[in-house]
Parts: C-alpha cells; structure tokens; sequence
C-alpha cells in the first residue's frame, strides 16, 4: 500500500471474466499515486489465482470472500481499510483513460465536492457512448387529490449519445447522482451518513447513497473530461452463477421494497412500475437469450423465450433461496490476502 489521497477500491459488478482487463487498464493508465483495496467475492479459482499474484506483485490489499457478495457489502468491506481523504469506488468491468483519476481529484479540490463522477461510457468500441454524464436524482412531493405523495424523479443526460456527437455540450456541471461504475468520494462523508445500505441489494443503491450526500450538504459534480467505460461482453459460463444471484428477482424485489420504505416513497407510479415489469430483463438479455441462440444455430425462438422464461425464474428462485439459506445477508467475515 503506498502513502497516498485517494483509495481505489475494486469490487465485483455482475461478474468476474473481465477482471484482468480492468485491472490492467487501471494500472497502464493512471498516473495520479493511488492506494488499492480489490475485494474478491468468490471468484473462480482462475481469477483467485490471478488477483493472488496481482496483490503480491504490485503491493494492493485483497480482501477475499470465498462465497458472492452484493455490491454494498463488498463496497463496506473495503472502507473499514480505507484511511485516505478520497476513496474511489469502481467496478471490476470498468476500463479507464489516461488521466481519469487526475482530474476526478482535480475537480474535487476545486469544487469542493463530496462526489465526483467521470463520463462513464458504455460497451464496446470503448468510450464511445455516453451512459451517464451525471444527472438528476430528487425526491418530489406533490398533491394528488386529497393525499400527498412523494415520487423519485431520475433523469440521466445524455444517455446512449455517441460521444463525439455531445462532446461539445459536455462541461463540468454539478448534478444530483453518480454510479458506483465509478465515483470518487469524500471518505469523510461516511462519518456523517454512515455505511452504504446493505438492505439494498442489487438496485438502487447508487440514489440512495447520493440522496444520502445531498441531505447532508454534500455537492455532487460530474467531471467529463474523465473518461472511463464499463465494457459489457458475453458471460462465461464462469460467471452465471453469480450473475443469476446477482440479477436475481428475489434481490430486485427486496431492493425495492427497502428503498421505498426508506424514503417513505409512494411506490405505484411509473418509476417503480417500470422496474417491477422489466424484473429479470437483464437475465433474460444477458443470459437465456445467448444460451437459446447458442442452440437454435443463432436464430431467435421466440417460442422457446416465452416457454423457457418461467422456468428459469423457478430456477433463479431456487439459487437466492438456496444462497440466503447458507449465507443469509449479513455482512460475511472476509479473508485478506498481502
């Protein structure tokens, strides 16, 4: 570990085949002296091994679990090692441009932000289109009827924009929200609002951490001239289980419900019933879709989707529960490495 501002602190998104690209990227392109954390929540033993050596070679702590974790715990795991001024929260499918740490930092002393987030890309070619370049993320209260009702209004700019088509619109802004993707944090604002929420599972937990920020005064900006990307690629066969209980409906659901009784948050309007619709769409897109085409010699069977979908949910409910009865969601006791 070096004597440095700022920690990175690496964890698991939704899987593990793209972690020496990302952590390659990391170290081929950051110059600004960093600290590391990389937490390892029960990678195969391909990407153990690797992350093993990593650790011993270029000094960074490694923080082991030898079961999945969700991103929140993985996240809190790593700040109990945290001691910098900064903390730098990225996911293990992320690659980055030269410069990005830099001028996430820059734009903190300068501003005096609490959270700093790049323009973070999406897919490949990289760093081409735009997923996020900060946005907006409040609770809005307002009178239907004879009842008050509080809502969530989420706006991302510039969503799935070529970046060659807005660069010239994207200037250093404050905004409302960041991603876990990647952000950079005052790691004295954890003094203040406490740990990230494990009630939140696998959604939403990147506007409640920045509601969290604002309610407490803290300034969110969004520093375009950072780039980073999370690289989207097929799954390894590796990958599914954790993906599957990543993605799960039962954490989804959970997720929700945790979030709308935090925020004492109406939940019958569009906001949430688009998300309880599209519950499992990324399973289904990511997962049962390649695996039919992978046998119907690449053709789409929309027969087979709609045939196959209720089966995989009794499939996807059987791992949670299975996970939950062995695990449960409380915080894991985790093995260091270096």
């Amino acid at each position: 570990m070096t004597n440095s501002n700022v920690t990175l602190v690496i964890s698991p998104r939704e899987r593990f085949s793209y972690t020496r690209q990302s952590l390659e990227s990391i170290y081929e392109n950051t110059q600004f002296p960093f600290s590391l954390v990389y937490v390892d929540g029960g990678s195969p033993k391909k990407v153990k091994t690797y992350l093993e050596t990593q650790a011993k070679e270029k000094g960074f702590k490694l923080i082991r679990t030898e079961h999945y974790l969700s991103p929140n715990q993985a996240r809190n795991l790593a700040l109990s090692q945290v001691k910098s001024d900064y903390v730098v929260f990225i996911d293990n499918d992320v690659v980055v441009t030269p410069g990005w740490l830099n001028r996430l930092v820059n734009c903190a002393e300068e501003t005096a932000a609490t959270v700093v987030c790049p323009l973070t890309c999406i897919g490949q070619p990289v760093h081409e289109t735009v997923h996020l370049a900060g946005g907006e993320a409040r609770i809005i209260v307002e009178t239907e009827g004879d009842r008050t009702v509080r809502k969530v209004h989420e706006k991302h700019y510039f969503v799935n924009k070529p970046v060659a088509e807005v660069r010239h619109r994207l200037q250093r802004r404050q905004c409302e929200f960041a991603e876990f993707h990647c952000m950079l944090v005052r790691r004295s604002i954890f003094d203040q609002i406490g740990l990230l929420d494990e009630g939140l599972l696998n959604t939403r937990e990147h506007i409640d951490f920045c509601l969290n920020v604002t309610q407490s005064g803290g300034k969110i900006y969004c520093e375009p001239d950072s780039v980073v990307t999370y690289v989207t690629a097929p799954l390894e066969w590796s990958d599914v289980p954790f993906f599957l209980l990543r993605w799960s409906d039962e954490w989804e659901l959970a997720s929700l419900q945790h979030f709308k009784e935090k925020w004492d948050l109406t939940g019958q309007d569009k906001y949430f019933k688009k998300r309880y619709k599209r519950l499992g769409h990324r399973r289904h897109y990511a997962f049962l879709k390649p695996f039919i085409r992978r046998w119907t010699f690449g053709e789409a069977n929309l027969w087979l989707e709609d045939f196959l979908i209720p089966l995989e949910r009794k499939l996807n409910h059987y791992i949670t529960r299975r996970y939950a009865k062995i695990y449960g969601q409380s915080n894991p006791a985790a093995v260091q490495v270096n």
